[in-house]
């Protein structure tokens, strides 16, 4: 009984392993939510270049986003995780936007 044990363990740790090393390495970000989350941003009429974009699952079909995202307009965080929100995969949104100096059209790179 103390081999089964053993073997039901190790099939048990070696999933474990598994997944967490997926949620570290950001492995979930090939997951179809990311092109979902890039396209509400690209299709917004606030002109935004994502800077940073972190996506990890936290629940079955459930998913939490870390945004980063550079516009030279004034506008605030909540705009886009209202429009993040029609998504109901995403659980948890978090929005960073850093405003970027007149032109915007001259500075296409995120700081």
């Amino acid at each position: 009984m103390g081999i089964v044990g053993a073997g039901l363990v190790a099939v048990w740790a070696y999933g474990l392993m598994r997944d967490s090393g997926r949620v570290l390495l950001d492995a979930e970000m090939g997951a179809p939510v990311v092109a979902e989350i890039k396209d509400v941003i690209d299709a917004s009429p606030i002109q935004a270049t994502i800077c940073d974009l972190h996506v990890w699952r936290v629940g079955r079909s459930k998913y939490a986003c870390i945004v980063s995202l550079a516009t030279g307009e004034d506008v605030e965080a909540d705009y886009f995780k209202k429009q993040l929100r029609i998504h109901e995969e995403l659980v948890h949104i978090s929005v960073e936007v850093n405003r970027l100096p007149a032109p915007y059209e001259a500075m296409k790179t995120c700081s």
